[in-house]
């Protein structure tokens, strides 16, 4: 019989023994045509009017996570130690004073429960009746409070069972009371029915699946998600549908037992262990129903929660601080427990307060942060350093790697009653295993570190080893411990898209600039403390000149063309025939001229191996002088750009009024349009054009040769130029990454000053590395 109420089921079956077993049969053969008959939504009607909440209430994780403890050491290959074992690890949560301060009110409850649970599996009656009466005596409860009273109620009995299933054979105490209750017998044939056993422990098993799903929905935030507003209000509604099936299936697990012990294993039916397995799997269907309307709620919440981390990071930047310490902890790493900054030089690890009270320059990218880029800044870096301790005690820069999950957060749900595993690698403390209640464990950090995991390759991890391994300056010591509201927040307020920015913080945490990498390419660290306001000063003491291209890039070019007063030309392009007309003809003009001139090979901002090959053959047949090291094309065409986003960041709009902005413009649309060339006469630019003018101009040298007496080389050359120009103006064109950041919402035409028309525009230059590669 059932265990826990032996004297009533004893009573019962003493007076009416056959009809006891009679009405048990009639209900197992009867149970599947009862089980599939009744209108599913009678039966809800029914439920629904034993339904009577009075306002009392309980927290049922407690009860349950007890119930849990018995369901665990409940089984019947668990060996006799390891059940021991197991218990003495759950000592901790059976002990808990809100567990037993409940149980003082609720024991009688549960108990009543077991007692009128053992009857009913007697009764004859079906089980939707069973579970009707049952949950009667609940009604003044919430639906989540019948199910784990009746839960405790079936477990103190099954629990009972299966501890005299451990004990007899070790305890004489044990062993009488097991023999009264059939189970030396029922454990010796234990073999016969094995399956059937399996299949009560299979719909146990999904029951106390389902119940915890219902405990976690339960559990969800309010200050996230509202029971009266969906998605929770839609989950709410399948509540007493789970609930009441939840019950059911325990009813058919206490008559399997119930007729087990009074009957003995020969009395067992196949009917029976259908029942069991039919409501296994509307138990699991339910359950599955579950999780999904838990996955919605779970996305719900973690939108809400980012939202909520984001304003909150937000609003970091309008508040005044004493020092920077609360909004670098903000942005990097909110906790103690691990040190999150490795020093440049001497690799070791360091806490932030290194950063307390100093300019910090937060160098914010992708692991796709380019060779060019870092050579160029780590040249720059290191010149500051060389100059004594002034610029040291100015500024630190600390390099912030950006993973972005956005794209798979929506499906974070998938592990959230998993274990997650140990990783010493990303902090500092050992992990723990964790509830498998997921409310409780959406805010845990080491959540976000496991979906970080899930997505985080050994490639990704070679590639940020790489990158630290040469970096001079700080950097965060993993990107898992950046959060992702700090992601959205570079993104949104700081724009970043993938190509890297250069944020500045004073020492109080004050954002001076959003991207000061502009002005790092194009005055160096003598744009400190790169503010707007020094940003405006220094553009207003700058002219269209030579050394505003090429300052402090080449020496050949600013010591000693420059200093000389020689012409000097820079072309760029990539076309190799072009090339060899232009710098011959140019030549043949400088000499018939009798002056000195000097030429340059600047490249072009994309086609990377097609400048390559124009290098090597401009060097092979000695066309000209060009750089021989690739990344000073490149940051020639970097700090041309800069100049642009520059100039559109302090005047906040494209002015078409600005001489040195048009300038700059013409070049960058000649690079775009093919092959061109600038003509200086020291320092001072002459004249700028696309490829077909400036050739003819040279080419035609005949028609303007007179005029070099007169007006001198560069004037007679600007004259004529300008005439070609004039009736042949080429269309300009203008390329901007969309991950560049910041884009123009409009632009002017650096030759007509119209508004220039904008267009989608999908490009493949077919170079090694593209995407990696800024150019």
């Amino acid at each position: 019989m059932y265990p826990g109420n032996a004297v009533a089921g004893n009573a019962v079956i003493g007076r009416h023994p056959l009809n006891a077993m009679l009405n048990m049969q009639n209900l197992i053969k009867g149970g599947r045509s009862m089980f599939m008959s009744l209108d599913d939504n009678v039966m809800m009607r029914q439920v629904y009017d034993t339904h009577t909440p009075d306002g009392r209430a309980i927290n049922v994780k407690p009860l349950f996570l007890i119930v849990e403890d018995i369901m665990a050491s409940s089984n019947m290959s668990l060996p006799l130690d390891a059940a021991n074992s197991h218990g003495s690890q759950m000592d901790e949560k059976t002990h808990q004073a809100d567990a037993v301060t409940m149980l003082e009110t609720l024991s009688r409850l549960i108990d009543l429960i077991s007692c009128e649970i053992s009857i009913k599996c007697l009764s004859g009656s079906d089980g939707h009746v069973n579970t009707v009466s049952i949950l009667q005596m609940v009604s003044n409860y919430p639906w989540d409070a019948k199910l784990g009273l009746v839960l405790a109620a079936f477990a103190f009995s099954y629990g009972e069972f299966w501890l005299l299933a451990q004990l007899y054979s070790s305890n004489q105490l044990a062993r009488s009371m097991a023999i009264l209750k059939l189970v030396p017998l029922i454990m010796e044939h234990s073999g016969t029915f094995r399956r059937r056993f399996d299949a009560l422990d299979s719909l146990l098993g999904s029951v106390m699946d389902l119940t915890r799903a219902i405990i976690a929905l339960e559990e969800l935030p309010s200050m996230y998600i509202a029971k009266d507003v969906p998605p929770l209000s839609t989950a709410m509604e399948s509540v007493p549908t789970a609930v009441y099936w939840s019950i059911r299936s325990l009813i058919a697990c206490a008559t399997f037992i119930t007729y087990l012990t009074i009957m003995g294993h020969e009395y067992m039916l196949t009917e029976l262990s259908w029942e069991l397995s039919t409501l296994d799997q509307r138990i699991k269907q339910i359950h599955e129903h579950f999780k999904k309307s838990l996955d919605i709620c779970y996305q719900h919440i973690d939108e809400k929660m980012r939202a909520a981390a984001y304003e909150s990071l937000r609003h970091l930047f309008d508040m005044n601080h004493v020092d920077n310490m609360k909004v670098l902890r903000s942005l990097i790493y909110p906790r103690d427990d691990i040190q999150p900054l490795v020093e440049g030089s001497s690799k070791r690890r360091v806490h932030l307060d290194v950063l307390r009270r100093k300019n910090v320059l937060l160098l914010i990218s992708g692991l796709d942060i380019s060779a060019d880029e870092l050579s160029i800044l780590e040249q720059i870096y290191s010149e500051s350093r060389m100059h004594g301790t002034k610029m040291e005690s100015l500024y630190e820069l600390v390099w912030i790697p950006i993973v972005d999950l956005s794209h798979v957060l929506n499906y974070r749900m998938q592990k959230h009653t998993s274990t997650l595993p140990e990783d010493h690698s990303l902090h500092s403390s050992n992990s723990k295993t964790m509830s498998q209640f997921p409310s409780k464990n959406m805010m845990d950090p080491k959540s976000s570190s496991a979906i970080f995991r899930q997505h985080w390759t050994d490639p990704m991890q070679k590639r940020f080893d790489e990158l630290t391994s040469t970096m001079p300056w700080y950097s965060v010591y993993h990107p898992s411990i950046i959060d992702q509201a700090v992601v959205r927040l570079v993104k949104e307020r700081w724009h970043f898209r993938r190509r890297p920015i250069l944020v500045v913080l004073d020492p109080q945490g004050k954002e001076l600039s959003r991207n000061s990498l502009h002005m790092i390419w194009i005055w160096g660290t003598a744009a400190f403390p790169f503010t707007s306001s020094r940003e405006e000063s220094l553009w207003r003491g700058e002219t269209w000149r030579l050394e505003l291209l090429v300052s402090g890039m080449d020496p050949v070019i600013y010591n000693n063309w420059v200093n000389e007063g020689k012409f000097i030309i820079l072309y760029g392009g990539e076309d190799i025939e072009w090339i060899r007309r232009f710098t011959n003809t140019a030549r043949a003009v400088a000499q018939a001229a009798g002056v000195q001139l000097e030429m340059a090979y600047v490249g072009k901002s994309t086609k990377r191996e097609m400048v390559r090959k124009s290098m090597a053959t401009i060097t092979v047949e000695k066309l000209s002088y060009c750089w021989q090291d690739p990344t000073m094309i490149w940051f020639f065409w970097a700090r041309l750009e800069s100049m642009l986003f520059s100039k559109i960041q302090v005047k906040k709009t494209d002015d078409q009024l600005d001489p040195l902005m048009k300038e700059i413009k013409k070049l960058l649309s000649y690079d775009k349009s093919g092959s061109w060339a600038l003509l200086c006469k020291g320092s001072d630019i002459v004249a700028s054009g696309h490829a077909q003018t400036v050739l003819s101009a040279f080419s035609e040298y005949d028609s303007w040769k007179e005029n070099v007496p007169l007006r001198g080389f560069d004037v007679a050359f600007k004259e004529y130029h300008d005439k070609l120009h004039v009736a042949n103006m080429p269309c300009c064109r203008f390329e901007f990454l969309t991950t560049a950041g910041r884009i123009p919402d409009a632009m002017t035409c650096p030759e007509c000053l119209g508004h220039m028309e904008k267009y989608s525009t999908f490009l493949c230059c077919h170079d090694v590395n593209a995407l990696l590669l800024p150019y």
